[in-house]
């Protein structure tokens, strides 16, 4: 007997729960693809699967619409696998271990993956539901949307027919996503050198932070885990002379960093103590609201590996501190709409270099290359480089669309009120299908999803069925 066994709509909720127990992490979505061509061969469905696992299955009309135009439903198949320090999962293998709390469908110790699970269970479950009319169907499945929008950007979109396309991966109720930023990922490189160095090793950390995404989350103001190392590690070097000889923190370029350390050799401990302590005081004032967990702790350590030198851990923590972060600019047109932002996700250091992973955005092709210009100023000022990947264009909102009127029209019926009509802070694969397929007519729904990218995920039972009613009910008005 399956966990969410009972809740409606059950094909739904039954989808969902088989793809739970699937690994699907960025990266790892060979076994989650290979699922879904089984299901369209089990139902003699035509399906494309392409070199990267993304798949496209097709679906004529139900009688009487099997002449209408197709409609596109796409949605991502792989997950942020985040989880908590004391989870035993290992999320390369391992399926989740879901659980139901009074509304809300979550997973112990990790993410839920309800961004984007849940647009895969409806797919599945409008493809697998003979009763319901609609127009035939093309549902676009991709990989690897949470590391760069890969799949989609890879995608040989020739096989689809249809020129209007609703997107399952919001995760506000009642908001109908018409537009999103564009971003990249930039790696910011820094060459290291190691020399011997006497000094009394201790393990620096930060944690106990909120992280959250980086684009729907950034506006926040939540601290970011590695940054807030930089900050005490540059403080403690002016005190007392320190070498670092690693840190690391974070695990996804668009997840703010909750934690963050580095293994460092002190001149003088007590000093360093004491500044910290001060400073873990300080921190948990100015981030109280945003960050009410916070921790600082400096705890006595050992090392058997050379530290960085005294110009190699002056440029880090240079580096650390002047490194951009969070909310660049605001949107001039809507309100509290973020114009460009970027995160600084992984920090991490090898014997010969430090690498930094930022997540760029902006709803303009131009705050993401101030940015992009500002991380390699620095860099290259520092000895480093930059490499640039999963650049992403943004999505234009389109005045006149008929998709938009009658997903509108719907709601108004369903709910007994308007549709909130809004743009994201964040990237979605809509802008990559907006400019393959010219003259697209796109809109973004979904149900509530709260805490997304963090082990505090939850999705809201009672909301995924009223989206499920508005999608199928859609469906059957489309003409």
């Amino acid at each position: 007997m399956g966990v969410l066994d009972g809740l409606a709509p059950e094909r739904v909720f039954g989808f969902f729960e088989e793809l739970c127990a699937i690994p699907h992490g960025s990266g790892n979505t060979g076994a989650i693809s290979t699922h879904l061509a089984a299901f369209a061969r089990a139902r003699g469905l035509n399906y494309v699967q392409d070199a990267l696992g993304n798949v496209i299955i097709f679906q004529p009309g139900t009688p009487g619409r099997e002449g209408l135009e197709p409609v596109i439903l796409q949605g991502h198949m792989d997950m942020v696998c985040e989880k908590t320090a004391d989870c035993p999962l290992d999320l390369t293998k391992d399926g989740l271990r879901l659980a139901v709390e009074g509304d809300a469908v979550y997973a112990q110790g990790t993410t839920l993956g309800g961004d984007d699970g849940i647009a895969v269970a409806m797919m599945l479950a409008a493809l697998d539901d003979p009763t319901l009319p609609h127009p035939p169907l093309e549902c676009v499945f991709t990989v690897d949307e949470e590391i760069g929008m890969l799949g989609a950007a890879a995608l040989d979109v020739s096989p689809l027919r249809g020129r209007r396309l609703l997107n399952i991966d919001s995760e506000d109720e009642g908001v109908f996503t018409a537009s999103c930023s564009g971003g990249r990922v930039v790696t910011a490189d820094l060459p290291l050198s190691r020399r011997a160095w006497n000094g009394a090793a201790l393990r620096l950390r930060v944690e106990g932070l909120t992280g959250g995404h980086s684009g729907t989350e950034i506006v926040r103001g939540r601290a970011n885990a590695v940054q807030l190392l930089g900050r005490l590690l540059y403080a403690m070097a002016r005190r007392a002379p320190l070498r670092v000889v690693s840190a690391q923190g974070g695990g996804k370029d668009n997840a703010i960093p909750a934690r963050a350390e580095a293994l460092l050799l002190s001149a003088d401990p007590e000093a360093h103590a004491a500044l910290c302590a001060s400073m873990r005081d300080a921190l948990r004032e100015e981030f109280a609201e945003t960050d009410p967990a916070l921790n600082v702790t400096l705890e006595a350590a050992e090392s058997a590996e050379a530290p960085m030198d005294a110009d190699s851990t002056d440029r880090l923590l240079t580096a650390l501190l002047c490194m951009p972060g969070g909310v660049q600019a605001m949107s001039p047109y809507i309100p509290g709409l973020v114009q460009t932002s970027l995160n600084l996700g992984i920090l991490e250091t090898r014997e010969n270099a430090a690498e930094a992973v930022f997540c760029v955005r902006s709803a303009l092709e131009s705050g993401k290359e101030m940015l992009t210009h500002r991380i390699a100023a620095l860099a290259e000022t520092l000895g480093g480089s930059i490499e640039i990947s999963g650049d992403y264009p943004g999505w234009a909102f389109r005045p006149e669309s008929p998709l938009r009127t009658l997903l509108t029209e719907v709601y108004r019926e369903q709910y007994g009120a308007e549709p909130r009509i809004d743009a994201i802070h964040a990237g979605l694969e809509c802008g990559l299908f907006a400019g393959k397929l010219p003259g697209l007519d796109c809109v973004s729904i979904g149900p509530d999803l709260t805490e997304i990218h963090t082990p505090r995920e939850r999705m809201h039972i009672a909301s995924v069925q009223r989206t499920w009613a508005l999608l199928t009910e859609t469906l059957r008005r489309m003409k």
